[in-house]
């Protein structure tokens, strides 16, 4: 699943993504973390990876294995 950064905030490390059918979708600062980034941008691309239960738990950019 991908999304577009709609909001990020550096200093709590949580965000909101805009998924491709316009819905919205918080991410964590464990899944900011996980991802190895520092900073995120609003229009970038990203990946998101949610566990059995529908957690974020990890974003990356879509070319990062």
């Amino acid at each position: 699943m991908q999304g577009t950064v709609a909001s990020f905030d550096a200093q709590t490390r949580t965000g909101v993504l805009l998924l491709d059918d316009g819905t919205e979708l918080a991410f964590p600062a464990r899944a900011f973390d996980a991802s190895g980034l520092r900073l995120l941008r609003l229009g970038q691309r990203l990946r998101v990876e949610r566990d059995p239960d529908g957690a974020v738990v990890r974003v990356t950019f879509p070319t990062m294995a």
